[in-house]
């Protein structure tokens, strides 16, 4: 075959980091994404989303002739492996996914679910394509990075893979041994399994702090002064987050998707998800308090759904916006990672709010001091105390 591994949604945030690595550890890539820009980017040289050492790698995978972009499925019927890397909000989403590729699927390929999918789903795929007419194994082999990190820990994670049979587990061991990574066997629905509860726990985990912040700062209290105090040289509260906007396209969806496949059993799932939904309505109540929202210029210092991000989907800094426009006199936003019509600097934007909300703790906000008076709603803490605040 031309291809030794076929990425769906290859030009993506998780499929692009895969394919470099594959490609320049010799391995021959295709990046099949429908979304034209992208492609026409990496075809150009060029990274469309903040990866760590993106630029580097994809001119090395380039220069290498490993890797190919194209918006066309038909060549993934060269490829052992078709690996999809979608954004699946359901199993019926991911089994229409393969519906549409199926034309371009046949003997001798294993098809490889690596984005996240509810417990079952690859059982269900392997029998849509024998439905289909077609034979080929499925694998399930889920991707753990942190977006923006994927190329310095795909090498490094240790990676779960199962697959349909044992003759295809051997496969995809093989071929993401290739990637340098420790190679974990689980069956199917374990493996499946292990992806949501990899992301699901993390959630819970900023649930837990952003409870506890909102009972705290409700009733006066400063939590951040409180935590620090739990941590300082306390081993068994060192792992425990800050509170802050826990959202994004991964976390969020992959408890709620566990939540649907429980069925109703995983309260603590529902439970994160109310508490962390609930974080930017907290804090706009918070500055009501604190002062006449309706004559006030909010600002919002980030978009991006985290940290040194410029992506904004499923970003609760949204939500925080869409809250405060009918509230106050204007609302003014600043991202350095962003690119939309209407921001500002964050220096524009400290100059004249009334009320600062840190949406996004980007390193960039680190230190800076909002003008004397200003109310502010930081909840992880980057900025410089204001001076004069009520």
């Amino acid at each position: 075959m031309a291809f030794e591994a076929g990425i769906v949604g290859g030009c993506g945030h998780a499929g692009l980091p895969l394919a470099l690595v594959l490609a320049n550890a010799g391995v021959p890539v295709l990046a099949y994404d429908t979304d034209a820009v992208a492609v026409r980017k990496v075809a150009g040289g060029a990274m469309p989303f903040l990866e760590a050492g993106g630029d580097e790698a994809l001119a090395a995978a380039m220069a290498s002739g490993n890797l190919t972009v194209s918006c066309s499925p038909e060549k993934l019927s060269s490829c052992r492996f078709v690996i999809l890397v979608v954004n699946g909000e359901s199993p019926e989403s991911v089994l229409s996914v393969i519906r549409d590729l199926a034309p371009h699927l046949g003997e001798g390929q294993v098809l490889v679910l690596r984005s996240t999918v509810a417990p079952g789903t690859t059982g269900k795929a392997a029998r849509l394509l024998s439905d289909l007419g077609l034979c080929l194994p499925v694998a399930c082999c889920p991707e753990r990075i942190a977006q923006g990190r994927g190329l310095l820990e795909i090498p490094t994670l240790p990676q779960i893979v199962s697959a349909t049979d044992d003759s295809a587990l051997a496969a995809v061991s093989g071929l993401f041994a290739r990637t340098g990574a420790e190679i974990i066997p689980l069956p199917v629905e374990e493996a499946e399994f292990a992806k949501l509860l990899t992301n699901a726990w993390r959630y819970v985990e900023f649930a837990c702090a952003n409870q506890f912040h909102a009972l705290a700062e409700a009733r006066g209290l400063d939590f951040s002064r409180i935590l620090a105090a739990c941590k300082k040289d306390y081993p068994r509260l060192s792992h425990v987050p800050g509170p802050g906007f826990s959202a994004g396209p991964c976390l969020e969806k992959d408890t709620r998707m566990l939540a649907a496949w429980a069925g109703g059993a995983f309260s603590l799932g529902e439970a994160a998800l109310a508490a962390n939904r609930a974080m930017p309505a907290f804090l706009v109540e918070q500055a009501g308090k604190r002062a006449d929202l309706s004559v006030s210029t909010a600002g919002i210092l980030g978009l991006a759904f985290k940290a040194q991000s410029d992506d904004t989907r499923c970003s609760l800094a949204l939500t925080l916006r869409e809250i405060l426009l009918p509230l106050c006199k204007e609302v003014l936003c600043a991202d350095p990672y962003v690119d939309e019509p209407g921001l500002v600097s964050a220096g524009e934007l400290l100059a004249v709010a009334d009320v600062v909300f840190v949406a996004a703790p980007h390193r960039a906000f680190s230190g800076l001091a909002p003008r004397p008076g200003a109310v502010v709603l930081d909840p992880w803490g980057v900025l410089a105390p204001p001076t004069g605040a009520p």
